[in-house]
């Protein structure tokens, strides 16, 4: 009969229908879920594809990558091997990959660029010619936009190539001219500074962001590149060369006969045919891609996808939550089902099958919108000039839509496991009313509470063992003991919930029982039933704890990182004249620089300290290094008679901080009294006072100088740059400040997308929160009536529900910062004490934001139920069965 085949079904089909709108936030929480596997799925892919694009922009649209099959890389290509390769039959063209750096120069300002041969087939470079035409012979140039907009050229003008040039080395070996050489010997060859003057023929671009670290290329004759290199003292040879076949390849494997064709033209010149590696541009590209990466889109992965985890297990809790609730709101239906013979596996099966539906209809939304998040990620970035090329479209593997689809469907049916064993354990004659909740009078209750107190102290214990072993530089065992210490604590407190949460609840609404008989209700309504009270806080205790922990830990970790960055980088600005006599021109253009701070000369010398001679020393003047050094309490260690040395300098010369070490100069002799800093830059700094008795004549050397407050590194140290090499074409100007702003931006941008992740879990912890008091609201139609009935208003009953709300959530979000500060903290010692002093830092502007958000959450959960109520006639709420 068809009315008997698939009761299960039929019967599980009916209940998700009845509890469409109860089941729509679980199914919010876990496509939230899934969308954050997918999009880290997604994401892991594209950095993969965008790591390999880019590194085969390199090969631009060659065939075939020629690279050395070595594993001592020992052998290379070399101008024979290139012309071989190129006379064979069916090669249209070989482009070896070659590079030179150099230094650009014109009208006083500078660019330190990569010079690359240029193109001799139209698929061997990945530049594109914009304007002009490609140089054609020697002195001949095409340069990128970057080097137009920094030294102000265009096509048709002149610019200045500085590099160094060694001699002949037969001029300086045996019977050589150089000075003071003795016959049989060879003496050290000593560069010599060069010149050549560049035409400018052409502008380039590059489309696939090939050059992109190195701030674009300039293209120069092939045998420049060469002659240049071979001046420097280099080798003229090639770890790779590129190859343009006359028929293109159709498939992704290379013809053994053109491969042992290729190998044999390389092998006649000298080179092992058998460390000839012949591979198709994107077979070498993905194996560089490996290569370089190190694995490090795994460890992507693993870190992102455990956030993923995060928010997947907050989303269990409120799957959890919600069948729970539903399996109490069905015990009059579960009761009468068994008394017309339903048995306790079918139940149990309805209970699963509804929730593998519902876990599979939500996962594939999830996983919809994931990939539209991405994609619409993907259509957005380019207006944030990233300035590396991102593919146009996501790339939908079945890894990316399959696997977040069985967790999603998984997780939902872990979750319902629970609910659907209480659901066979109705009794056919169970009256309408919820389980009550363990208490520490039954046997389960203090059991629950033993176990959970143990896990609880014994975890904190442990991340006590992590936080001291952290200190006492063992990180490493220190974060395993802390981690599972930080763990085990977590659970006995989420497990342990049920049994404290609601007396913590109880009072803190002593605090609002005074304000009206609507706060008292709702402050008895927590007391009532106190596992919906404490699954209703849970799932925002363990989001809000998580997020309070990883925000903790981020202002730690960034005040440390800053400590340590402004000790690594205490100087904004280094600049070194090429000529002493120019050193006076050099600080006055400097100070004139608007946006930094303060400037001032270094002077110099050499001197024996202790028992090591040739040692270099700094001097300055004490009361002008504090306003040039990011770390001026460091700076105040300088007076005269005292020298700075880091805690490594100080122990190779075997001296302790306060000691004395003896100084000897030119022209004098000085004990001078240690100070140990923690600031690179200030090791072996004197007074100029004191280097003035070692050596009389010691004159600047260098300027240091500090960025104004806001200043940005970036745009100052090119105005630097123009204003000194207006004064000195041979001024080198350095800026760790530019380096420390990369720093701190990439420590920035790493915490703050920890943060962002977690802040996932906090969005699903208050859907659980609206889902659950919703249901609790609906599970109390009958109680909320004969409130009604016996005179209590609707705004009365609005007020009371959401009071409830607000002082669930307040305790939930209260008790999660308590424990994130406190986990935030023991992360932080445990993890940064190698970095030095660490800062237990309180994010109290955080902390505030999270707050308001939960107890806002708390409101809103409380506004669609209670207006569900306050609409109810009592007369019709209390006719429902």
């Amino acid at each position: 009969m068809p009315g008997t085949r698939f009761p299960t079904a039929r019967l599980t089909l009916g209940q998700m229908r009845r509890s469409a709108g109860r089941l729509t936030a679980a199914g919010v929480a876990i496509a939230i879920g899934t969308a954050f596997v997918t999009v880290t799925l997604l994401a892991g892919d594209l950095i993969n594809r965008t790591a390999r694009d880019m590194i085969a922009a390199e090969y631009a649209t060659a065939d075939l990558v020629l690279s050395v099959d070595d594993p001592e890389g020992l052998t290379r290509y070399d101008d024979a091997a290139v012309t071989a390769i190129a006379d064979l039959d069916g090669v249209a063209a070989v482009q070896p990959l070659a590079a030179f750096w150099g230094d650009l120069r014109h009208a006083g300002k500078g660019s330190y660029q990569v010079f690359v041969p240029a193109p001799s087939h139209e698929s061997l470079s990945p530049l594109e010619l914009t304007e002009g035409t490609w140089p054609a012979r020697s002195g001949q140039i095409a340069i990128p936009p970057s080097v137009v907009e920094r030294l102000g050229v265009g096509v048709g003008d002149t610019v200045t190539l500085q590099r160094s040039v060694y001699p002949d080395e037969a001029e300086t070996a045996q019977g050589g001219t150089g000075e003071g050489s003795v016959e049989g010997e060879a003496e050290m060859v000593e560069p010599v500074a060069q010149t050549d003057e560049l035409e400018i023929t052409g502008v380039t671009s590059d489309p696939y962001g090939a050059f992109t670290g190195t701030g674009g290329a300039v293209a120069a004759t092939a045998g420049d590149v060469a002659a240049w290199t071979a001046e420097e003292g280099a080798d003229v040879s090639y770890e790779e060369v590129l190859v343009a076949l006359d028929e293109p390849l159709t498939g992704t494997e290379v013809p053994a006969d053109l491969r042992d064709a290729l190998a044999g033209a390389a092998a006649a010149t000298g080179m092992a045919a058998d460390h000839v590696a012949v591979e198709t541009t994107e077979a070498r590209a993905a194996a560089k891609t490996i290569e370089q990466t190190g694995g490090q889109d795994l460890v992507f992965m693993v870190f992102v996808l455990t956030f993923a985890a995060v928010a997947l297990l907050v989303a269990g809790l409120v799957i959890t939550n919600t069948f729970q609730v539903l399996v109490a709101q069905r015990t009059g239906t579960l009761a009468l089902l068994r008394c017309i013979g339903a048995g306790t596996g079918q139940l149990y099966r309805s209970v699963l099958l509804e929730a593998a539906i519902l876990g599979a209809l939500a996962s594939l939304a999830g996983v919809a919108v994931g990939a539209v998040l991405t994609q619409v990620a993907l259509l957005v970035a380019p207006s944030f000039d990233l300035g590396i090329p991102l593919p146009s479209a996501i790339s939908l593997t079945a890894t990316a839509v399959v696997l977040p689809l069985l967790v999603g469907i998984a997780v939902t049916v872990l979750a319902a496991l629970s609910p659907a064993r209480a659901a066979t354990r109705v009794a056919p004659l169970a009256a309408l009313r919820p389980a009550d909740a363990p208490t520490l009078r039954g046997r389960a209750g203090r059991l629950r509470a033993v176990l959970t107190t143990l896990a609880t102290v014994g975890g904190f214990g442990l991340l006590g063992l992590g936080a001291a072993l952290g200190l006492a530089e063992r990180p490493d065992v220190g974060l395993l003991a802390g981690v599972a210490g930080g763990a085990i604590s977590f659970v006995g407190v989420v497990l342990g919930s049920v049994l404290w949460l609601p007396k913590v609840t109880a009072a803190m609404g002593r605090l609002v029982n005074r304000s009206g008989p609507s706060a008292r209700l709702a402050v008895a309504n927590t007391l009532r039933n106190p596992r919906r009270t404490a699954a209703t806080s849970t799932a925002l205790l363990i989001g809000v704890t998580l997020v309070t922990m990883m925000s903790t830990g981020a202002a730690g970790a960034r005040q440390s990182a800053d400590t340590m960055i402004d000790s690594e980088f205490a100087t904004d600005i280094i600049v070194a004249p090429g000529s002493d006599e120019t050193i006076d021109e050099v600080r006055s253009a400097v100070a004139d620089v608007e946006g930094l701070a303060a400037s001032t000369a270094i002077a110099g010398s050499f001197v024996t300290l202790g028992d090591v001679s040739d040692l270099s020393v700094n001097a300055v003047e004490p009361d002008a290094l504090p306003g040039v050094i990011n770390t001026p309490e460091e700076a105040a260690k300088l007076t005269t008679g005292t020298i700075l040395l880091t805690e490594g300098a100080a122990t190779s010369l075997r001296v302790a901080d306060g000691g004395t070490i003896t100084a000897t100069g030119p022209d004098g002799t000085l004990d001078l009294t240690v100070a140990v800093t923690t600031a690179g830059p200030l090791n072996r700094i004197i007074t100029t006072t004191d280097l003035a008795v070692l050596d009389a004549d010691a004159v600047p050397h260098a300027v240091w100088a500090r960025l104004a407050t806001g200043a940005d590194a970036t745009t100052v140290l090119s105005d630097v740059q123009d204003a000194t090499g207006a004064v000195d074409d041979g001024a080198m100007v350095i800026g760790p400040a530019a380096q420390a702003a990369q720093f701190r931006q990439v420590v920035d941008v790493i915490l703050g997308i920890v943060v962002g992740l977690l802040a996932v879990a906090v969005v699903i912890a208050v859907i659980g929160v609206t889902n659950t008091l919703s249901l609790s609201v609906i599970e109390r139609t009958r109680e909320s009536a004969t409130l009604r009935a016996i005179g209590l208003s609707k705004g009365q009953l609005r007020r009371m529900l959401a009071v409830e709300g607000t002082l669930i959530a307040g305790v939930g979000a209260g008790v999660g910062i308590l424990l994130g500060v406190l986990y935030g903290w023991a992360g932080s010692v445990t993890a940064l004490s190698l970095m030095g002093d660490v800062q237990l830092v309180v994010p109290w502007t955080d902390l505030a934001v999270v707050v308001g958000i939960s107890l806002v959450a708390g409101l809103v959960a409380s506004v669609l139920p209670a207006r569900a109520a306050a609409r109810t006639s009592p007369v019709a709420a209390l006719a429902v069965e």
